[in-house]
């Protein structure tokens, strides 16, 4: 695949106190991507954008949430996340990256 869609797929990473305890204990790391991407694009993107060896990727369908908007009901867009397990001796500084 080439490198400028490896680059489109991955939106940010989710900091939050489970993934922070996830990446302390697990060296799991989580992602916000893009909602067609793969296990293999999402593993691709992951080791091309920060250098590090993937060993493993889960990914979860997050449901968006409905809401009131006054009168009216709405509703928050899906959106998929990507927990992403790095093999030992790989880390990832999301202060820095």
């Amino acid at each position: 695949m080439e490198k400028i869609k490896l680059a489109s797929v991955l939106y940010a990473p989710i900091v939050s106190e489970k993934s922070s305890n996830a990446a302390d204990q697990h060296n799991q790391f989580v992602f916000k991507v893009k909602k067609s991407a793969t296990k293999l694009q999402i593993k691709n993107a992951v080791e091309l954008m920060f250098g590090v060896e993937v060993a493993s990727v889960r990914v979860l369908n997050v449901k968006g949430k409905i809401k009131r908007f006054g009168r009216t009901l709405g509703k928050r867009s899906d959106w998929k996340k990507a927990y992403v397990k790095l093999q030992s001796g790989h880390n990832i500084e999301l202060a820095t990256a």
